[in-house]
């Protein structure tokens, strides 16, 4: 029978496990932590039964993966929950531009630049499976909805910085702009709309949910998945040079591309190394978490609705520090996500004392602390922040590095999204997946389509290493 061996039990490697696994491949997973589930794990950070995410914390992405809905990861404990509002974008005019599920309703907030929101982003949503079915995989890929994406095309390719010309008021521009910032590099650059046309356009198709009980909902359920077909998993097993890694027929490695070659650099063809050596790292995040009694006193009580609130101004200023970020100054004012998950699943709180997860986007490697620059965002839009909190818990970029070895200086989207690496990462390749050693593949989130607890990185490898086998997905 043939076996793989897994290294690395986040989504990516638990999908890439449970996909050969149902075709009868004998799979194990190996966890350098005493837990699996990488980024999306959840923990106990500030006090006793308060819920915090490890890290991701928003799944359109989870909810809207055609492998998951596939597995039916619900079948095995998964419960996905919607807040009121999606996304909050407060200003400091006193106004806030709201991100609904129901396109619709998001295009009657913003008034004057409603049609033109809809204009950018409704058929995108409406095409937005077609779409996903040709974007989630490597570039170099025949497109089964040609024109949909030809019709996308144009769009993506634009800087954010352009594309937000398009609204007339500074909601719709902040709105956009917020969503935009999720791709981790500057707004002024070719291809920065893409991504904020497709998370845009995930949260009108699928909304933004949480998981019930926290993100390691998610990757129990995989587990369970993988359990059920066959598979295995080990954890608290550190892997640090190939004498680690069980013989195996095949070998995915749900890693960073510096460690695929401090494990495998001296067999890798040369040009394929030095690819992989020069991969560009840059996404770093530092975290806040606190524990707070009630509610945080938004200026805007619609804030207080929204599972996600993004804090940094107008479009202006957002452009601008991640402007700075990239050029590797920290801002004054970082732009900075909170997030409310609690107001969909009221299981993370206890006793009214709720968890609020946050972190700002900073330069790379960045050895500051962030932390008052963090609760200065918050109490820009929600005076009196400070007097809520009754307990924190501090993720620096060093410690979000030392905690998970793939978030290589704090970089928690597995690479820079500058430039062309977007789109060929972790290099330039038909089968990007294929490390150049025989057997050996890469299944991390650096490897297409990036960033996401859609797992689809991990089934695209899989896919890639059945293909080795001469075999096919039945």
């Amino acid at each position: 029978m043939t076996n793989a061996v897994i290294v690395g039990g986040g989504p990516n490697g638990l999908a890439a496990g449970l996909h050969l696994a149902r075709n009868g491949v004998d799979v194990h997973v190996i966890e350098a932590n005493d837990d699996i589930g990488g980024g999306a794990r959840s923990a106990e950070y500030t006090l006793p039964g308060v819920i915090h995410d490890v890290c991701s914390a928003f799944h359109p992405m989870g909810v809207g993966s055609p492998f998951w809905k596939e597995v039916d990861l619900e079948s095995y404990g998964l419960r996905w929950r919607w807040p009121e509002i999606d996304c909050a974008h407060p200003l400091d005019s006193g106004s806030t531009a709201l991100l609904h599920q129901s396109i619709d309703a998001t295009a009657d907030g913003l008034g004057v630049d409603g049609r033109r929101w809809k204009a950018v982003f409704g058929d995108i949503t409406r095409n937005f499976d077609d779409l996903g079915h040709d974007l989630l995989r490597p570039i170099a890929n025949v497109p089964a909805h040609p024109i949909k994406l030809g019709l996308f095309g144009p769009r993506a390719v634009l800087p954010a910085s352009v594309l937000a010309r398009v609204f007339r008021t500074p909601e719709a521009r902040a709105l956009f702009g917020g969503i935009a910032a999720h791709v981790y590099t500057r707004l002024d650059r070719p291809l920065t709309a893409s991504l904020g046309l497709m998370i845009g356009a995930s949260g009108h198709r699928y909304g933004w949910p949480v998981a019930e009980g926290g993100s390691g909902s998610i990757t129990k359920a995989a587990a369970a998945a993988l359990t059920d077909a066959g598979g295995s998993i080990t954890t608290g097993t550190p892997v640090t040079s190939r004498s680690d890694i069980p013989s195996a027929d095949i070998v995915l490695l749900d890693l960073s591309p510096a460690q695929v070659v401090a494990l495998y650099g001296d067999t890798m063809p040369t040009g394929i190394r030095r690819r992989y050596e020069k991969y560009s790292m840059g996404s770093s995040a530092f975290k806040v978490d606190f524990a707070v009694r009630g509610d945080i006193p938004w200026t805007d009580p619609d804030c207080g609705r929204a599972g996600t609130v993004h804090v940094g101004g107008d479009f202006a200023e957002i452009r601008e520090s991640e402007r700075l970020r990239a050029t590797g100054v920290m801002p004054d004012r970082p732009f900075v996500l909170v997030g409310q998950q609690y107001l969909a699943d009221p299981s993370r709180s206890n006793g009214g004392v709720n968890p609020i997860w946050a972190y700002a986007h900073v330069p790379f490697g960045y050895t500051g602390d962030a932390t008052d620059a963090v609760i200065a965002q918050i109490e820009r839009f929600a005076p009196g922040f400070r007097d809520i909190v009754v307990a924190t818990h501090v993720t620096s970029v060093a410690s979000m590095a030392e905690k998970n070895r793939n978030y290589v200086g704090g970089d928690i989207l597995g690479g820079s999204n500058a430039g062309l690496q977007m789109l060929l990462r972790p290099r330039p390749a038909v089968d990007p997946y294929r490390t150049g050693v025989d057997g050996v593949y890469i299944c991390s989130q650096s490897a297409p389509p990036g960033a996401g607890i859609h797992g689809l990185c991990g089934y695209n490898a899989a896919e890639s290493a059945l293909r080795g086998l001469g075999r096919r997905r039945p």
